[in-house]
Order: structure tokens, then C-alpha cells, then sequence
């Protein structure tokens, strides 16, 4: 059984070294972080603010949505005694 241990860990070391040698990118920086992201034209008008403020458009569809949400909390208390 030792000898198989062994084995096994004498072929997985080579594989092992040779999988994060060449594994050696830098990762700081991201490859396009040199580009620009083209911005939304200003001219362009908001085809959904007829239905209100903050409704916009599904890129790729006409589809005007609203997104929106509510948080509440509720306590309560009993004394256990009836009056």
C-alpha cells in the first residue's frame, strides 16, 4: 500500500509544478483595462418618461420597466395574562 502511495505522489509532483508554472498571468490588472466603455448618447430622449419617473427602456426590446421595493418591520409583545 505504501509503495502505491508513493507512486502515485512521485507522478503527481511533476504534473503539480508543471501546472503552476505555467500558470503565471497578472492578475492586477485586466487586459482591457485600457478601454474606454462607449457612453449612452445624451441626445438620445427617454421613450418610456411618459410613463413616469424612473421607467427605462429594455435594451433590445420596447419594453418600458420600473423597478421598486418596499422594507417594513413588524414587533409585537405579549405578556401572557389575560385581562
Amino acid at each position: 500500500m505504501r509503495k502505491t502511495c508513493f507512486t502515485v505522489i512521485a507522478l503527481l509532483l511533476p504534473a503539480v509544478a508543471f501546472a503552476q508554472a505555467g500558470d503565471r498571468r497578472n492578475f492586477q490588472m485586466p487586459p482591457d483595462a485600457g478601454r474606454t466603455l462607449p457612453s449612452k448618447s445624451a441626445t438620445r430622449g427617454n421613450p418610456c418618461a411618459s410613463y413616469g419617473a424612473g421607467f427605462v427602456k429594455v435594451e433590445g426590446t420596447d419594453t418600458c420597466v420600473k423597478l421598486g421595493g418596499a422594507v417594513s418591520v413588524g414587533a409585537g409583545m405579549s405578556s401572557g395574562r389575560e385581562a
